[in-house]
């Protein structure tokens, strides 16, 4: 779980490619200016990243706050998130 939303700086655009420990699907690489592509990197590092590290290097809060509503998590991994940062779950009411 990350320690703030603050402390998430990833990329913002660009083709990024995850490494093998997060995605191991041989299709790591991710085209940010693509809306699927995007909310697919993010699904993956939600659910994969080991460490506050690896969520602090490829989530950005602005990207997280604003695929929030829209990503398929299992509910599990949502709950936590939302309980920890109600910012999160605030964008499931504002987008609804």
């Amino acid at each position: 779980m990350a320690e703030s939303l603050a402390a998430l700086g990833g990329p913002t655009g660009g083709v990024v490619s995850l490494p093998r420990h997060l995605d191991w699907s041989g299709h790591a690489e991710y085209d940010l200016s693509r809306p699927g592509r995007l909310a697919s990197m993010y699904k993956v590092v939600l659910a994969e990243a080991g460490t506050v590290g690896d969520l602090n290097r490829w989530l950005n809060a602005d990207l997280l706050l604003q695929l929030w509503p829209s990503l398929w998590l299992p509910p599990q991994l949502r709950r936590r998130w939302e309980e920890t940062f109600p910012e999160l779950a605030a964008t499931q009411v504002d987008a609804a």
